[in-house]
């Protein structure tokens, strides 16, 4: 980042701020330098009061997920190591911590106060590095340990430990620059902690071993204490604050062995309780507008809430009952084939990887929720591997929660979404969504997008009308800002102006406020109409208002977008596709052909321009991101007028192929 786009950053960032923030921000810099002194500073000497759960072996596996799991720990041992959702890098043997395995840039083994993490020259991508040193792999290897017994998985889980341990000692190097990623840490140790069997491991035999685990409390600690005296406040007291505080709790519980930990215990334990109900809606929405973030945060409560009840100091019914009320949500916005839409941001970022087949994280919450709570499928444990290896590290009893919670519903207006369609979880299922809330949470909404009023559409478990994705955090601006921007996504855009103003990559500084003007009665006889403020910023305010029908008789949908100003604008309404469907502009309008569907599309308007663009670069359009730092060309349909009134209406006829 150049001396003038970071002042402009800045600038930007302290008009998202209130006074209390910037005086925090401030004293923060200032235990930032104090905080150099006590750079490599052994920890005080720990007590013999770790906690050790009843943890032996290994749950019930089949033939396939045994292969898989020893397979992926053989893999880990020659330093290939799955990073984000699916690509697996090569870390070295020994681990090199400190690197990109992206790029090859080892960051500085210098003060982590001192490094600038968005300097690519001096850490390379720090999400690569931060994604490696979050040690999920390392719960593999003693996974494999607790499954077989043999010796080399534990051998080879001390020589990780070791070599991180060295290489990144106490508030020194990129993987002390971020208290979440300390946080996400913690619980992965933990989680290595109770599996190799705790103080009495054969892991800490022996001079060497009895080394370790004296290096590693010391690092132990040096996280908490960093963590406590940096969480995340203010405009940034998102995912990022459950994580830590998580973090903070799971390791104040597993070693409460230094005279603060109580003290790291109960804060812990109350802000999590508060950020539990906090940051999701009452109808349970996640509040960052983020469901990839909706799961992340989900993941945290839930081991934190485990690691509770393990204790014997459970959480409350409260707690339990927002956790429910999220998971309520994802059940219902997931369709039969198991798609969640992609609103918001996303990084492939999880709290634990325990399931060697890798799959679906959402369908593995869903299950965790079932089992522990109780819920509609109530065999989450049986078809997920993750959900018995997490239960199995984290034996307790099952907390208090109301079994009475409805398992899903259609109209969520608190959080701003509502679904349509009909024969929903049935194979001849249709189930559209409509954004109708907030651009994200807090004062930056750093993780939400500028999609108000978008749509997405999934036909018999097939995505349709899709929301394209992130992409990545740190690649070029123009990809940042095209992937959360108004063009990708099934709404309006005024003039060529994103719905609401960016000052940053995590950051925005107007934005757009959704409106529900008629709220419809059902989801099979849905009646919608909205609108949203984004552009009324213009020197000629324009207000767009979008109206959504679904007759679920004849399975049509007609969409009406109209825009109101005293001038004529440009007008462009987007409709991507998933890159899977065979999309085809005729004369007569579009047609999209799925494996059990033909959707027909007709526009109508005053001098409307269609236009099916793919795979453009300059600027971008077409493009969606299924997973992190990957992307591939889709379909879209861009329509295109100028108008100061005349509405566009788009119709929507759905047939089933037998």
């Amino acid at each position: 980042m150049n001396a003038t786009v970071r002042i402009g950053w800045l600038v930007n960032r302290l008009r998202c701020m209130s006074v209390a923030e910037v005086g925090y921000r401030m004293r923060q810099a200032a235990a930032t330098r104090m905080a150099r002194r006590m750079a490599g500073r052994t920890a005080p000497a720990p007590l013999p009061r770790a906690l050790t759960l009843a943890v032996d072996g290994a749950p019930r596996l089949d033939a396939a997920e045994i292969e898989a799991l020893l397979l992926d720990a053989d893999r880990i041992c020659a330093g290939h190591v799955v990073l984000f959702a699916e690509r697996r890098f090569d870390v070295g043997v020994p681990t090199v911590w400190n690197r990109d395995p992206e790029t090859g840039v080892t960051g500085p083994a210098v003060y982590a106060g001192d490094i600038a993490i968005t300097n690519r020259d001096q850490v390379g991508d720090i999400k690569h590095v931060w994604e490696l040193n979050r040690h999920l792999h390392l719960v593999r290897l003693a996974q494999a340990w607790a499954l077989s017994r043999d010796v080399r998985w534990l051998h080879a889980l001390e020589q990780q430990l070791r070599s991180w341990l060295d290489q990144c000692p106490p508030l020194t190097g990129p993987n002390w620059t971020s208290s979440l990623e300390l946080g996400i840490r913690l619980i992965n140790w933990s989680l290595v902690w109770q599996l190799v069997g705790g103080e009495s491991s054969s892991l800490f035999a022996g001079e060497t071993g009895q080394k370790l685990r004296a290096d590693w409390f010391d690092s132990i600690h040096a996280h908490c204490r960093s963590i406590a005296r940096h969480l995340s406040r203010h405009s940034s007291a998102n995912n990022h604050l459950i994580g830590e505080l998580a973090g903070l709790y799971v390791a104040a519980s597993t070693w409460p062995c230094w005279k603060e930990s109580g003290d790291w215990l109960a804060q812990a334990r109350r802000e999590l309780e508060h950020e539990a109900v906090a940051q999701f809606s009452r109808d349970g929405v996640n509040r960052e507008q983020a469901f990839a973030y909706h799961i992340f945060s989900s993941e945290f409560l839930f081991v934190a809430g485990l690691v509770g009840q393990a204790c014997g100091q459970p959480f409350s019914r409260n707690y339990w009952a927002s956790l429910q009320r999220a998971l309520r949500f994802l059940r219902s916005v997931r369709d039969v084939g198991g798609n969640v839409p992609a609103v918001g941001d996303a990084d492939d970022g999880c709290v634990f990887r325990l399931d060697a087949l890798g799959g679906d994280r959402a369908a593995q919450l869903l299950a965790l929720g079932d089992t522990v709570l109780g819920g509609a499928a109530g065999k989450g444990a049986d078809s997920h591997p993750g959900v018995r290896w997490l239960l199995h590290a984290l034996p307790g009893r099952r907390p208090d929660c109301d079994p009475h919670e409805v398992d899903t519903g259609w109209a969520f207006p608190d959080g701003g979404y509502l679904l349509f369609g009909n024969h929903f979880g049935e194979a001849s299922e249709i189930k559209g969504m409509l954004d109708c809330g907030p651009l994200g949470y807090l004062g930056i909404a750093a993780h939400g997008h500028a999609d108000a009023l978008a749509m997405t559409l999934s036909v018999a478990g097939e995505e349709c009308l899709i929301d394209p994705g992130t992409y990545s955090y740190w690649q070029d601006q123009k990809w940042r800002d095209y992937f959360r921007g108004t063009s990708a996504h099934n709404t309006v855009r005024i003039d060529g102006l994103d719905q609401s103003v960016s000052g940053g990559r995590f950051m925005w500084l107007r934005k757009a406020q959704a409106h529900i003007d008629r709220m419809p009665s059902s989801p099979h006889e849905f009646d919608f109409r909205g609108s949203h403020d984004g552009y009324t910023r213009l020197s000629d305010p324009v207000r767009h208002m979008r109206s959504v029908r679904f007759d679920g008789a004849s399975n049509t949908l007609v969409v009406r977008d109209e825009v109101s100003a005293r001038k004529q604008h440009k007008v462009e309404l987007f409709w991507h596709f998933a890159p899977e469907l065979d999309v085809r502009l005729t004369s007569h309008g579009l047609s999209v052909r799925g494996k059990r569907f033909v959707l027909q599309l007709a526009a109508s308007g005053a001098d409307l321009q269609l236009e099916l663009v793919r795979g453009a670069e300059n600027p971008p359009l077409g493009w969606c991101s299924r997973t992190y730092e990957s992307k591939r060309p889709c379909e879209v349909l861009r329509i295109t007028t100028v108008s100061s009134a005349v509405p566009v209406e788009c119709r929507f006829t759905i047939t089933f192929l037998h």
